[in-house]
C-alpha cells in the first residue's frame, strides 16, 4: 500500500500531470525529433531482440549494424536526389507544359523564367530558414545519435529504480511515483508501437509495389522514386498526396503517357492501401479520417513534420488512457440539485 499521506489515486493523477508537463516541453524546446530517434530506436531494438536467449546485447549489436546501413543508404538517396532534381526539373517542366497547354489547365508558370519566379515568391518566407540550413542539418544529425545512444541505454536498463529487483513491492513514495510514471511511458510506447508499426507495415507493402512498377517500367531515379515512396509512408493521408505528386512529376519527364500511367497505377495501389489501412490500422486505433486529418495540422502547425508523426500515436495514446478512467454511474444523468 502507498503511504497513508498520499492516496493511489494522487499518485496516478501526478504521473498523468508529468507526462502531460513533459510532451509540453518537450513541444516548447522542439525536441520532438530526438523524441522520436528515442522511439524508433527503441522500437527497432524491441524487433531485433526475437531471440530472448542470446540476450540483449545481440540486438544491441545488429541495430548499430543496422544504423550503420542505414547511414549508408540515406547518404545515396540524398546525393542521388541532388543530383537528379535539376534533371528532372529540366525534363518535367516543359512536358507539364504542353501537356496543360493542350488540354487547357492553367498553371501558375508558362516558361522557365516564369516558374522560376513562381518558385521564389513560394519560399521566399522560408529563406530564413534555409539560411540556418547546416546548423538545422547538424542538430538533426546529433538528436539522432544521442536518441539512438539513449534508446540503447534504455533498452538494456529500462528500471526507475537500479537498485529494486523486478518483482519487489514499491518501498516508499518515489517508488510508487516511479511505477505509476513507468506505466504511462510504457503506455506511450505501446501505443507508437502499434500505430507506427502497423504504418511500417502499409509503407513497406506500399514500397515494395511501387519499386515493382517502377523497375518493370523502366522509369528514371528509382531511388529517388522508392526512397520518397517509403518515407512519405510514414505519414498518414498526406504523405500520399506528396509521393504521388513526385512520382508524376518524374513520369512527366519520360512523356505526359508515362505520368498518366504511374498516376492509374498509384490510385490502384492506394485503394489497396485504404483497404490494408483498414485491417491494419484501422482494426487497431480506429480513430476516424476527420479527427486524423484534425491531428496531422495540428501536430504540423505546432511540431513540424515530426508533429505529422507524432499525431496519430497521440491521438490513439489519449484514447488508451482515457479507457483507463472510470465514469461513476449516473454521474452524467444526475439531476441538478
Amino acid at each position: 500500500m502507498p503511504p497513508a499521506a498520499t492516496s493511489l489515486t494522487t499518485v496516478r493523477t501526478v504521473s498523468y500531470a508529468f507526462i502531460g508537463a513533459l510532451f509540453l516541453l518537450v513541444v516548447a524546446l522542439r525536441l520532438t525529433p530526438l523524441l522520436l530517434a528515442v522511439l524508433f530506436g527503441y522500437f527497432i531494438l524491441d524487433k531485433l531482440h526475437f531471440n530472448r536467449s542470446h540476450g540483449k546485447w545481440m540486438a544491441v549489436t545488429l541495430f548499430l549494424a543496422l544504423a550503420a546501413v542505414i547511414a549508408q543508404a540515406l547518404v545515396f538517396f540524398i546525393r542521388d536526389t541532388l543530383e537528379g532534381l535539376p534533371e528532372i526539373v529540366d525534363k518535367s517542366v516543359p512536358s507539364v507544359i504542353r501537356f496543360a497547354n493542350e488540354y487547357g489547365v492553367e498553371l501558375p508558370f508558362t516558361d522557365f523564367d516564369s516558374l522560376r519566379c513562381f518558385i521564389m515568391e513560394s519560399v521566399t518566407h522560408q529563406l530564413q530558414f534555409l539560411g540556418h540550413l547546416a546548423r538545422g542539418a547538424t542538430l538533426e544529425i546529433v538528436y539522432l545519435v544521442v536518441g539512438g545512444v539513449a534508446a540503447i541505454s534504455l533498452f538494456l536498463h529500462p528500471q526507475i529504480e537500479l537498485d529494486r529487483a523486478g518483482g519487489d513491492q514499491p518501498r516508499n513514495l518515489y517508488s510508487f511515483y516511479g511505477d505509476e510514471i513507468a506505466q504511462r511511458f510504457a503506455s506511450f510506447y505501446h501505443s507508437f508501437s502499434t500505430v507506427m508499426g502497423a504504418q511500417i507495415a502499409i509503407s513497406a507493402i506500399n514500397t515494395l509495389l511501387t519499386a515493382i512498377f517502377v523497375l518493370a517500367m523502366d522509369m528514371p531515379h528509382p531511388v529517388i522514386i522508392i526512397g520518397v515512396t517509403f518515407s512519405c509512408g510514414l505519414v498518414p493521408v498526406i504523405g500520399n498526396l506528396v509521393s504521388n505528386t513526385i512520382i508524376t512529376i518524374i513520369g512527366f519527364t519520360v512523356s505526359p503517357q508515362m505520368a498518366l500511367i504511374a498516376l492509374l497505377f498509384l490510385i490502384v495501389i492506394h485503394k489497396l492501401e485504404y483497404f490494408l489501412n483498414s485491417r491494419i490500422i484501422g482494426s487497431r486505433i480506429r480513430t476516424p479520417v476527420w479527427l486524423m486529418l484534425l491531428g496531422l495540422i495540428v501536430g504540423e502547425r505546432t511540431m513540424g513534420l515530426c508533429g505529422m508523426i507524432l499525431a496519430p500515436v497521440l491521438l490513439y495514446y489519449l484514447k488508451v488512457e482515457t479507457a483507463k478512467l472510470a465514469v461513476v454511474e449516473g454521474a452524467k444523468d444526475a439531476p441538478p440539485s
